[in-house]
């Protein structure tokens, strides 16, 4: 087994070499709902996307859900599969930083990788604004499961990760996994078989919850039964997937305690987990520590559990 220094120099290479390779990646878009989007209201499409100086590029007013799928090669598929959950607090979705760039080192690994768009929680496009990215999410995971074969995956090996509010979101579909939001007559499972969750939002109580994500998800006035089925440390079980968390101790943005919480709710229900937290870093880890750092620990966490 490699150690994780090994690991972070070859994730280091992967990420030099996005310039080089990502024409040749095997990358389709795809809607999420062929057949219609769920919990929708009719209203004209405002989705745009920003260039960003600090993080690439932003998407904003998602409404039209889709899924960005990015093939291992043939020549090194694993058999493992990843759907990635963009950060940005339920407002918007860091698309390349914490989507498209973490799918491509997967691939070079011979992870599959899944970028979800979801769609952004605006009551002018939902009936119910506080399960339309859980709705997504849970299509996501069914449709990859569903099409395993086609796409050369393992159905019993396909993850979620998320960063900070998509942290949240994939943490809400391991933790409310029978919890069924979309239409699944086939009675496909809907719980991700393993959770990274990065520098994540868990909770929406007061002491620790990420404000900002709470009320773009929930609106400016959500009732104590929302604030409790959406506080993920609250709904642990035995059954919830096995969890590899990654924090800033000095995060400004959201308190490393939402991973505190949420390992020790792990723990207390004997859920294989692991957690990691740097010193220094800010939220989203955009100087420190390095991408091949804090994604290197997610392989090697992977590959101790036979992931990878």
């Amino acid at each position: 087994m490699k150690t994780p220094g090994a690991i972070s120099k070859t994730i280091a290479v992967a990420f030099g070499w996005f310039a080089a390779i990502h024409l040749g990646l095997a990358q389709q878009r795809l809607p999420l709902y062929p057949d219609g989007v769920p919990n929708a209201k009719a209203a004209e499409n405002l989705e745009r996307n920003e260039p960003n100086a600090l993080v690439d590029s932003l998407a904003f007013d998602v409404s039209e859900p889709k899924m960005e799928l990015f093939l291992a090669p043939q020549d090194r598929a694993t058999g493992t599969a990843v759907i990635v959950c963009p950060g940005g607090g339920y407002h918007t979705l860091l698309t390349k930083r914490e989507g498209s760039d973490v799918a491509r080192a997967f691939n070079q690994l011979g992870v599959t990788a899944i970028v979800l768009r979801y769609r952004l929680p605006n009551d002018r496009i939902m009936v119910d604004r506080s399960i339309g990215p859980l709705q997504d999410l849970q299509q996501a995971i069914k449709t990859v499961r569903e099409r395993a074969g086609e796409w050369r995956i393992d159905p019993q090996r396909i993850g979620v990760m998320g960063f900070s509010a998509g942290g949240h979101l994939a943490a809400t579909a391991g933790t409310h996994h029978a919890d069924v939001y979309i239409a699944n007559p086939e009675h496909t499972s809907l719980r991700p078989d393993f959770m990274l969750l990065i520098n994540p939002v868990i909770s929406f109580m007061d002491s620790v919850g990420h404000v900002g994500s709470r009320g773009n998800l929930l609106g400016d006035r959500p009732n104590d039964k929302q604030l409790f089925y959406f506080s993920n440390e609250l709904h642990v079980d035995a059954s919830t997937p096995p969890t590899f968390l990654v924090h800033s101790g000095d995060d400004e943005v959201v308190p490393v305690e939402n991973s505190f919480y949420f390992y020790r709710s792990l723990r207390q229900h004997h859920v294989v987990a692991a957690i990691h937290i740097y010193a220094k870093g800010e939220h989203g880890f955009l100087t420190a520590p390095s991408v091949d750092e804090w994604f290197g620990r997610c392989i090697y966490w992977m590959e101790q559990l036979g992931l990878k």
